[in-house]
């Protein structure tokens, strides 16, 4: 019952200085931050697919993934912003199992977060040098953000972390939309005290500091469904969900109403094939309603080359080692077919 300390980690700041990013890479960072903002606040009509692999498991095929959005992205780019899932840390429910790529920056091999925290960097700053697309990771661990605040254009809060302090703490301190998955109870009052608690200005500890947070007014809400006590998965995405996640937005008054919608996880209970026929009723609704439509701002799609998921040990290029993906010609199909809808 005890901790051994490895070694210290170098601090954010160190690892910006041993690894910067370029000029370039910054004009294209904050091009594509002001178009992401302008649709959360309104001024834009565009729609947000924040898609791609449930972990980012390894360097090869997730570029080659990237690169398919991104030539997918020139031909939708009237309509939607696509912004890519590199989800280099994966939450797991018993604490087992791969953690994502800044654990085991290699999933065949032990982890090493020192290895795990350049490999990340290089690979978000990889894919904005190569692809122009920015890239929107999970904020596991809040400590971790620094080390890529100046490549992420934006970030997820989990359905587990949500009711965290930490999380919504440093959520208001961030230069990125963040959106507040609603928990694992499905309970949308949390969802919107995270939410609240972002976009407001606090004073609190953080990686050894005493900090004050400006507030984000960019924190929005993920819809990713719930799960009852006997473990059943209760989704929310229909039309009633959404208008009454807009009520309860027009009560609340928060900043700049915004609706994510997640259409795997509890939304489709793990069933990655659903997530085409959600994303299609989420648009039908969006024909219906007027506050709908202004208010659900994109999608969020977990997708990749090969169909499913797979084992770590079975090793098949482009395959979920987490949970089940699309693969790469449904979700093409399926960007197209969205982007026909709007």
């Amino acid at each position: 019952m005890s901790m051994t300390f490895n070694r210290k980690l170098p601090i954010p700041k160190e690892v910006k200085e041993m690894y910067p990013i370029s000029e370039e890479i910054k004009s294209i960072k904050a091009a594509r931050d002001k178009e992401i903002a302008d649709v959360l606040m309104g001024k834009s009509d565009k729609f947000l697919l924040i898609i791609g692999p449930c972990s980012a498991d390894s360097e090869e095929p997730v570029m080659d993934y990237i690169h398919r959005l991104a030539r997918v992205q020139e031909q939708v780019k009237d309509k939607i912003l696509i912004i890519p899932r590199v989800y280099t840390g994966k939450p797991r429910t018993n604490g087992m199992g791969y953690k994502g790529m800044l654990h085991q920056p290699d999933p065949t091999k032990g982890e090493d977060m020192l290895e795990g925290i350049i490999k990340i960097r290089e690979l978000h700053a990889k894919v904005i040098e190569e692809t122009h697309l920015t890239t929107a990771d999970e904020m596991l661990y809040p400590e971790n953000y620094r080390y890529l605040s100046d490549l992420l254009s934006y970030v997820a809060v989990g359905a587990r972390s949500v009711e965290d302090q930490h999380h919504r703490l440093v959520a208001s301190g961030m230069e990125c939309p963040v959106g507040m998955k609603n928990p694992t109870s499905g309970t949308l009052s949390v969802m919107f005290n995270s939410i609240q608690a972002a976009q407001a200005s606090h004073t609190f500890i953080y990686r050894g500091w005493e900090v004050v947070s400006d507030g984000n007014p960019l924190a929005h809400a993920i819809l990713r469904g719930a799960q009852n006590k006997h473990g059943q998965t209760l989704p929310n995405y229909h039309y009633e969900d959404l208008k009454l996640c807009y009520d309860l937005y027009m009560e609340k008054g928060l900043k700049y109403p915004a609706i994510i919608v997640d259409t795997n996880h509890s939304n489709s209970g793990k069933q990655y094939l659903e997530q085409i026929r959600i994303s299609n009723e989420i648009l039908h609704s969006m024909r219906h309603s007027e506050e709908i439509r202004g208010i659900v701002k994109g999608l969020m799609i977990e997708s990749y080359i090969e169909d499913g998921n797979q084992k770590i040990e079975e090793g098949v290029y482009g395959k979920s080692i987490t949970d089940p993906c699309l693969g790469w010609d449904k979700t093409e199909k399926l960007i197209l077919g969205i982007a026909s809808q709007l």
